[in-house]
């Protein structure tokens, strides 16, 4: 079976296809037209040229940065705000003669990874994409949980956990809520931080290499990051307890959070007790769009 994986992003479409075994058999990457119909028009156009060059016919998967609306049926939440309130995956069906499935971008890189990826043979699987923003997906025996809503995973923008004096009340997100956990462990979030203390960097990365040459103020905004996202990341064990968590996202490449993490997830662990790995996602920024391809099972 052929399998096509589509990241539709605000910017650029990517596709891959993938074959039996999960190997890479064709991709490419577009820009993103920021026009609905003309979005249509370029996904159809990619899909039929890879058909035609493997002379196959493939299921399709399409990872998007919103979900679909279990009650309507239209696009809601995407910051591709040219598809919102667009029956995406019915239109693209209508186009290309079968079904289409669409997920929420962050569960597709849960899917990836618990298919052939970092959790690869684990039953729950919680992957965490921490990079501009900080969002979440949940994969189940290698499939997506959506839950009734279809926001399950909407980690990033639930509160801090265990707020702490200096930290109520002081950060506001885009979402319309204050003091969301994407506000202050997101690369932005981790930036912004360590500005508000006194240092200069321009990313996250940047931070954990002068934490590394001993600069104490990047030392003490590392602290409080890891801190924060222990924090956030026990109250997903204490509610469903993955087997396994994956982090994805420019902020999942700093190694000390792998190091330093799990020193500090059993201080907020009902029970004081924690062995759950936190790892490196295995397929970077590529995980995403295979995880739309292995949205129809392997």
């Amino acid at each position: 079976m052929l399998r096509i994986g589509i990241d539709l992003g605000g910017t650029k479409i990517e596709l891959v296809a993938l074959d039996d075994d999960g190997k890479e058999v064709f991709r490419k990457r577009i820009p993103t037209p920021r026009e609905y119909v003309a979005t249509v028009d370029a996904l159809v156009a990619l899909v039929t040229e890879v058909e035609e060059s493997l002379q196959q016919t493939a299921t399709i998967g399409i990872g998007i940065p919103g979900v679909i609306s279990p009650f309507t049926g239209l696009v809601k939440n995407a910051n591709s705000t040219w598809i919102n309130g667009h029956p995406l995956d019915v239109d693209l069906g209508a186009r290309l003669n079968r079904k289409v499935k669409i997920a929420n971008d962050a569960n597709c890189f849960a899917v990836s990874e618990a298919v052939d990826g970092a959790a690869a043979g684990k039953s729950v699987v919680f992957g965490a994409i921490i990079g501009t923003g900080c969002g979440a997906g949940i994969a189940i025996k290698g499939q997506v949980h959506d839950g009734g809503n279809g926001i399950g995973g909407e980690w990033g923008h639930n509160p801090l956990p265990w707020m702490k004096a200096d930290e109520f009340n002081t950060t506001t997100c885009f979402c319309g809520n204050r003091d969301c956990i994407e506000t202050f462990i997101s690369g932005t979030g981790f930036v912004r931080d360590f500005r508000a203390a006194g240092g200069v960097a321009d990313s996250g990365i940047e931070i954990a290499q002068m934490m590394q040459a001993g600069d104490p103020l990047a030392t003490q905004a590392f602290d409080r990051f890891i801190d924060r996202l222990a924090r956030s990341l026990a109250h997903v064990i204490n509610m469903m307890d993955p087997d396994v968590i994956v982090l994805g996202g420019g902020v999942s490449n700093i190694d000390a959070i792998y190091t330093e993490l799990p020193k500090f997830l059993p201080l907020y662990v009902v029970g004081r007790e924690c062995h759950t790995p936190v790892v490196k996602n295995c397929y970077g920024a590529s995980s995403g769009v295979r995880g739309a391809a292995w949205l129809w099972g392997r």
